[in-house]
C-alpha cells in the first residue's frame, strides 16, 4: 500500500524508517520530511496543516493510510476533514478525530476528562484574565513549587515550574495579560505540583481495544543534572528500569483502562496513540498530561524496539482488530541521545553543515531539524538528530550513543552528556 507520514521530525523519520521495513508499504511518502525520512521515503513540501495540499497529494498518490505524527494538524479536525470528503473518507487515518484531540489541545479539557473517570492526578483549577484575581489567591493556598500550564498548544513550552510565589503571580499575568504563549495562554491552568519521576506510557488504540507499547523515560531540561529551560526532549531511555510490573500493572488499571473507557464513554471517537506523561509519586502513578500523538524523542527508543511489523499494527488499528494483533518487543534496552544546535532552546542558527554520518557503527541516526542542501546536510532546526542505540543494558546502549556522537560534528553542536544519570 501507498503510505503518507505528515511531519518533518526525529518521530516522523523513526516512522519512516519503521514502515519503509514492512513487506505491506509500497511507497512512502513524508510531508515535509527531512534529510533522513529523503534516503528512504519520497519527501513532498507541504506544511502539515495544508489539508487542501495534503489532500491533492493523497489523491494523486493513490494513499491508502495516512499517519499523523505532530498534533497540530490532530487538534485542527485533520481526521475529520478525511471523514468529510468524499475522495479521502476510506483513507485510514493513524491519529484521533478533533474532538478527541482536545485531550492535548486543552488542558483544561484534560484535567475534566481524568475528574470525570476518576483517573488519578494533580489537584488544579483554570484562570483567564477575568478572574486573574483568584488566581492569585489559589497560588496563595498552594506550595511552592508553582505549576502553571498554558491551555492551548505552546510546541512543549508553556509550562512554567515556579519557586518563589511572587514570581508564579507575575509569570500568571504574563500568560494572561501579556499573552507570553499566545492565543494558548489566554487560559492557564494551576495545579499542585506532584513530586516524584516521570515517565511516559504508550498506548495503541483502535477505539475499542488497546495495546501498550513500551514505557520511556524523556529528559525535558536543556541543562545537566536536568536544569535550565524547558526543550522538546534531550533524549531518552526504554525501557524505563523503576516501572516493575506491580506498578505497569497499576498504570493499566488505573489509567489505561480508565482512559480507554472514558473515551467511549465520552463518545470521542479515537484510532491512534494515546501518549501518558506519568509521574510516580511514591508508588502510585499519577497523569501529568495527555498528548494524542506519539512523543519525540522517545518515539526514537521505543518504534526500535516494536519487532511487530508497524503497518500491520495501522492496518488492524483502522480496521478496529487490534485485539488480533500480537505485539512483539525486543528485550533490549534503546537509548537516544538528542544533539542540538548551540543557542536552543532559545535563538540559534540554522544552515551549519553536519559531517561525520559516514562514520557512524552500530547506532542509528534519526534526523530531526536537518536537510539536505546542494549534497549536504545542513542544520535546519533547534534539535538536529537523534542517535539511538540498542543495549543489553540502557548503560551500555547509551555508551554506544555517546561512542558514535563523538563522529558527528557541526559548528556548536550541544548535547547532554548525563542522559540516564537519575535511575
Amino acid at each position: 500500500m501507498n503510505i503518507l507520514v505528515l511531519g518533518s521530525g526525529g518521530r516522523e523519520h523513526t516512522f519512516a524508517w519503521k514502515i519503509a521495513q514492512s513487506s505491506h508499504c509500497e511507497n512512502l511518502f513524508v510531508a515535509p520530511g527531512n534529510s533522513g525520512t529523503q534516503s528512504i521515503a519520497t519527501n513532498l513540501d507541504i506544511s502539515v496543516t495544508d489539508f487542501e495540499a495534503i489532500k491533492n497529494a493523497v489523491i494523486q498518490n493513490n494513499i491508502e493510510l495516512v499517519v499523523v505524527g505532530p498534533e497540530d494538524p490532530l487538534v485542527k479536525g485533520i481526521h475529520d476533514y478525511f471523514l468529510n470528503h468524499e475522495n479521502l473518507k476510506n483513507v485510514a487515518v493513524i491519529g484521533p478525530q478533533r474532538a478527541a484531540a482536545e485531550l492535548e489541545g486543552s488542558k483544561e479539557f484534560a484535567k475534566e476528562f481524568m475528574s470525570r473517570h476518576n483517573i488519578p492526578t494533580a489537584a488544579y483549577q483554570s484562570f483567564t484574565k477575568d478572574n486573574l484575581e483568584q488566581g492569585y489567591r489559589f497560588l496563595e493556598s498552594l506550595k511552592a513549587p508553582y505549576v502553571l500550564k498554558a491551555d492551548g498548544l505552546a510546541a512543549g513550552k508553556g509550562v512554567l515550574i515556579l519557586n518563589d510565589l511572587e514570581e508564579a503571580k507575575a509569570e500568571l499575568k504574563n500568560m494572561l495579560i501579556e499573552s507570553k504563549f499566545g492565543e494558548a495562554s489566554s487560559k492557564v491552568v494551576i495545579e499542585e505540583f506532584l513530586e516524584g519521576i516521570e515517565l511516559s506510557c504508550f498506548v495503541l488504540t483502535d477505539g475499542n481495544d488497546y495495546k501498550i507499547l513500551p514505557t520511556a523515560k524523556d529528559y525535558k531540561r536543556i541543562g545537566e543534572g536536568d536544569t535550565g529551560l524547558n526543550t522538546g526532549g534531550m533524549g531518552a531511555v526504554s525501557p524505563v528500569p523503576f516501572a516493575t510490573d506491580e506498578f505497569l500493572s497499576k498504570i493499566e488499571n488505573q489509567i489505561v483502562k480508565p482512559t480507554i473507557e472514558g473515551l467511549k464513554k465520552d463518545n470521542l471517537p479515537y484510532v491512534g496513540f494515546i501518549f501518558i506523561g506519568l509521574i510516580k509519586v511514591g508508588d502510585d502513578p499519577k497523569v501529568i498530561e495527555y498528548n494524542v500523538r506519539m512523543g519525540d524523542p522517545e518515539t526514537e527508543v521505543v518504534l526500535p524496539r516494536l519487532k511487530t511489523d508497524l503497518v500491520e499494527i495501522f492496518k488492524a488499528m483502522s480496521n478496529s482488530t487490534l485485539s488480533q494483533v500480537a505485539i512483539d518487543i525486543d528485550e533490549r534496552a534503546a537509548t537516544t541521545i538528542m544533539l542540538v544546535s548551540g543557542g536552543y532552546p532559545e535563538a540559534y542558527e540554522k544552515g551549519k553543515e553536519i559531517t561525520g554520518l559516514e562514520a557512524i557503527e552500530d547506532s542509528i541516526v534519526f534526523h530531526a531539524g536537518a536537510k539536505e542542501v546542494d549534497g549536504k546536510v545542513v542544520t535546519s532546526g533547534g534539535r538536529v538528530m537523534a542517535v539511538t542505540s540498542y543495549g543489553v543494558t540502557y548503560n551500555e546502549a547509551i555508551k554506544k550513543s555517546y561512542q558514535n556522537i563523538a563522529k558527528l560534528d557541526f559548528d556548536k553542536m550541544y548535547y547532554r552528556k548525563d542522559i540516564g544519570f537519575d535511575l
